[in-house]
């Protein structure tokens, strides 16, 4: 199992990435340990705001690359609704029913 998240750091930036243990790689990150993301050491990761599960890593990585080719009203509004199908409906290349939200 692949987990896409997305993460809000404290200059209101977003950070999304991918990992198949959510709950280590939060800790990576919020503990700003060695293992956490160049990024998320620099800007200092707040909340998790979304969590998707797939079942590979070649479905995970598509989502997480067209995730970061979104502008930031798009992530935004990804990270409100929670609807992968909403923001990807026109993309061909992202097949949103393989996709599972997680609570």
């Amino acid at each position: 199992m692949y987990y896409i998240y997305m993460l809000r750091c404290k200059d209101n930036t977003i950070y999304t990435g991918i990992t198949v243990d959510i709950k280590r790689r939060m800790e990576e990150h919020f503990s700003r340990n060695e293992k956490c993301a160049k990024y998320t050491y620099t800007h200092n990761a707040k909340i998790l705001e979304a969590v998707w599960r797939t079942e590979n890593k070649s479905l995970a990585s598509k989502l997480e690359y067209a995730i970061k080719k979104l502008t930031k009203a798009k992530k935004e509004e990804l990270i409100r609704n929670k609807k992968i199908e909403d923001i990807f409906l026109d993309n061909e290349k992202i097949d949103t029913t393989k996709y599972f939200l997680e609570k």
